[in-house]
């Protein structure tokens, strides 16, 4: 059990204190309740463009990574479809030196046309490193607009189209960042070898001052209910034909979503899953094949995504998926194959127990989720699905109707196989 201590400061930044006496290290956390779902449809990634703008100077501080560096910390920061995370590990004895740079990027950013200029430029050369000149690197800018076709999560967090980026005004970015970047959006997670009332006098010290602001209301349109079959092919210079294929299923609060995670994992964790044993050992389908959900805080998705062995057709790929699939929906799992997958995932969060910065993220992303202590329940919530609520989930997602498929069609194979 990870037992914490959380309270409110009166600007409304949310505040969680968990003590590990077993390390000299401290992690800070800040977690701000934007993902690209907040973006309007055309300015899309301008969530994942300020993931570079915080590390760009903020009013106070103009070089971020220069004084943590001295402090012997180092930070990183990533941004998803529900929310942006910043977060610092340092020794203990330095714990102000994150208090000081993550309240002077709250309260006000280095605005300037130079340093949109650089970050928009580095997030075009991302957008192109990732997404266009890598094999299979575009799979979610097709995938997504086929699964969802109202709701934000049918653009990836780099964005719809990066020429919102490029087109990106600095007026634009200034009221992006007043709309969702404040202490009444936010959650602040300290956790290492910290003195409780030292770190509140902090807390209140950095973060205390910084006004609240007047967050944009969160109004997104629900996701119609898939009633057909989506299914979309491309040709690519590659190596190898692919196939990725998305079924609708919970949010990520919903009682449901750990029997959807547990299904994944039946599927294909690890070499003695389903989809490895049938489709990659057996029939040498494939030459490698995965499962998963997405986890999102609205409707997510299980994923199944695969490469193909060379002369396996798309069509003969894909039905053999399908016949894995069905036999959740038509047999129950036996109580071991069950367990073995319930014992994985009590495994890894115990491990994620181990250090800082996964206590750290992990009670800051349940406190998103409406209750930090929530973490604690998480293995139990696993522990008590059963064979028939996997069987009923897999009944009601796995069906062609709720299924959105995306495959590709390598062109030219001997040529790049050869090149």
């Amino acid at each position: 059990m990870i037992k914490f201590e959380r309270y409110t400061l009166d600007n409304g930044l949310k505040v969680i204190l968990h003590r590990d006496i077993c390390t000299p290290m401290v992690t800070v956390n800040l977690l701000y309740d934007v993902g690209s779902r907040d973006e309007e449809p055309e300015r899309t990634g301008f969530a994942h463009l300020f993931e570079h703008l915080m590390f760009g100077g903020s009013v106070n501080i103009l070089q971020f990574d220069r004084p943590l560096q001295e402090a012997g910390g180092e930070n990183n920061a990533f941004t998803n479809n529900d929310f942006t995370d910043y977060y610092i590990t340092l020794p203990a004895e330095n714990l102000e030196t994150a208090f000081w740079l993550e309240s002077d990027r709250m309260l006000q950013l280095a605005f300037s046309g130079k340093s949109l200029d650089v970050q928009k430029n580095v997030v075009i050369e991302e957008y192109k490193q990732r997404y266009l000149n890598q094999p299979y690197g575009d799979s979610w800018l097709l995938l997504r607009p086929l699964a969802y076709r109202v709701h934000p999560y049918n653009w990836t967090t780099i964005g719809k189209d990066i020429s919102h980026i490029e087109k990106a005004e600095l007026s634009e970015v200034k009221d992006f960042f007043y709309s969702h970047y404040a202490p009444n959006n936010a959650i602040l997670t300290i956790a290492g070898n910290i003195d409780f009332d030292h770190t509140k006098q902090l807390a209140e010290k950095w973060f205390g001052s910084i006004e609240n602001r007047k967050i944009k209301n969160r109004n997104l349109p629900v996701e119609p209910a898939q009633t057909e079959e989506r299914k979309l092919e491309v040709k690519r210079k590659l190596p190898f034909d692919a196939v990725y294929k998305a079924w609708h299923i919970c949010n990520r609060k919903d009682i449901d979503y750990p029997a959807y995670d547990l299904i994944s994992d039946i599927l294909s964790n690890g070499k003695s899953s389903r989809l490895y044993v049938e489709l990659v050992k057996k029939r040498n389908y494939f030459s490698d094949i995965s499962a998963f959900v997405t986890g999102d805080l609205d409707e997510g998705l299980l994923v199944i995504t695969g490469k193909l062995m060379k002369n396996v057709s798309i069509e003969d790929a894909d039905k053999a998926i399908l016949e894995v699939t069905e036999k959740l929906k038509s047999e129950n799992v036996s109580e071991h194959e069950l367990q073995k997958v319930k014992n994985k995932v009590e495994s890894s969060l115990k491990y994620s127990e181990m250090n800082t910065l996964n206590k750290a993220l992990n009670l800051a992303f349940y406190e998103l989720l409406g209750d930090a202590n929530a973490l604690n329940g998480e293995c139990e919530k696993y522990a008590s699905v059963t064979v028939e609520q996997i069987r009923d989930c897999a009944r009601k997602v796995l069906i062609g109707s709720n299924c959105s498929s995306l495959y590709y069609i390598a062109e030219n194979l001997e040529t790049v196989l050869s090149f």
